[in-house]
């Protein structure tokens, strides 16, 4: 997906295929997916399936919520994302079971090497286990992955994995503040 040893000031760091490809889907976002009333999270659903994303039964996924590749996502049963959250997802996003990504909060799958001669592009992929919540404007950055039950409070900044399940983390960086009680049996059938 993207092309190695390119000059970005001049050549795309993208083939002409996956740059028509995205051009498609930005039209569809722009046109249908973004203009949806906010109940109609079926229809978005069905949006971004057509483009290849793999999603659960129940997802909740709100209008103003910016996808950058549907076909990098994968969402458990019941997840929501909320308005104003970015999924950067250059490489894949997969969400566990009823997690949900909060306004504004940002997950970032791609970066650029800067100690490289052509600034190289690169991307890793961001996992987060069942019954996470990011909070608002929390970002989460490319190779993490989030255990089950972790929290990560608002404005955080997540740059390593987290594998202590039922946790919760804030700061900058994020660093364990607490734990969180477990009621995933009063959740789940």
């Amino acid at each position: 997906m993207i092309l190695q040893g390119n000059d970005p000031h001049r050549s795309p760091s993208f083939s002409l295929g996956h740059r028509l490809r995205r051009q498609l889907w930005n039209m569809v976002y722009v046109v249908l997916f973004r203009t949806s009333p906010r109940p109609f999270h079926a229809w978005r659903a069905f949006l971004l399936r057509l483009f290849g994303a793999r999603l659960g039964k129940g997802v909740h996924v709100y209008p103003r919520a910016k996808i950058w590749a549907p076909w990098n996502l994968e969402l458990g049963d019941h997840v929501g994302i909320a308005d104003g959250t970015t999924l950067y997802n250059m490489a894949l996003i997969r969400i566990g079971r009823y997690s949900v990504i909060s306004q504004g909060a940002q997950l970032c799958g791609g970066s650029h090497d800067y100690n490289s001669r052509n600034f190289q592009l690169f991307a890793k992929p961001i996992v987060l286990g069942e019954h996470v919540w990011v909070c608002a404007e929390a970002f989460v950055t490319l190779g993490v992955s989030i255990a089950d039950g972790v929290v990560v409070g608002a404005r955080a900044l997540v740059t390593k994995s987290i594998a202590q399940p039922w946790t919760v983390h804030a700061g900058h960086p994020a660093r364990q503040i607490g734990q969180r009680t477990q009621h995933v049996q009063e959740l789940t059938p």
